[in-house]
């Protein structure tokens, strides 16, 4: 199989991971923290352009020994915070959740910061990889069932995608396991369950053979 038909079965599934959510004002800006700053950036444009009036950065010391690993050694939540600050936001209007090393706990930990601080809200927009806009809807709507959801990734196509940190090929071999999860992970309870359409489950399974393999669940 040549490139360009490898190219077009990551497609696929890259434009399944896609929620393509229309951005709305809500009350909070949850930003799901990792090696990507230019998801850090997003959000900060997000947040300027008035969508919100808080952010919350989630994500502790996490990625460690994964495909992707983050390139610093401090919380993930704290780098992208500074990153905000650095691009003009508040420090009064940026919460932190520096523990969390999943998706379900960005959302349980986050929960429990925004309880503690008598912070109520009933709609969130949800700010994370482009790839992984799906997974993260399906974590969230396990446990925030009666929130507005809208999830949304920084505007960049899966060719543009991969860079110094990234490879198109490590790229690939998340989204396959990301595909994988989302079969998966609603039998564990870790996320609601999701539709996965015929030829996006091909496109999986030939990539699988292929030996895009290195991010599938043991």
């Amino acid at each position: 199989m040549n490139s360009q038909e490898v190219n077009d079965l990551a497609q696929k599934i890259w434009d399944y991971h896609h929620i393509n959510d229309h951005l709305e004002k809500v009350q909070i800006i949850f930003v799901m923290c990792s090696h990507d700053l230019r998801v850090a950036d997003y959000a900060v444009k997000l947040f300027l352009d008035g969508l919100a009036p808080l952010i919350v950065f989630s994500g502790g010391i996490a990625h460690k020994g994964d495909l992707v690993e983050t390139p610093w050694f401090l919380p993930e939540a704290e780098v992208f915070a500074q990153r905000a600050v650095e691009l003009g936001v508040p420090k009064e209007k940026i919460i932190i959740e520096n523990k969390a090393q999943n998706c379900g706990e960005n959302v349980k930990f986050t929960e429990k910061i925004l309880e503690e601080k008598n912070i109520n809200f009933d709609s969130v927009i949800a700010v994370q990889k482009p790839y992984m806009e799906r997974r993260t809807y399906a974590t969230i709507k396990l446990y925030w069932t009666n929130k507005k959801l809208v999830v949304t990734s920084p505007a960049i196509s899966f060719v543009d995608y991969p860079n110094s940190q990234i490879s198109k090929n490590d790229v690939i071999n998340i989204m396959v396991g990301d595909l994988q999860r989302i079969e998966e992970y609603p039998k564990k309870s870790f996320q609601i369950f999701q539709e996965i359409p015929k030829d996006v489950w091909q496109a999986y399974e030939k990539l699988v053979s292929l030996g895009y393999t290195q991010h599938l669940m043991k």
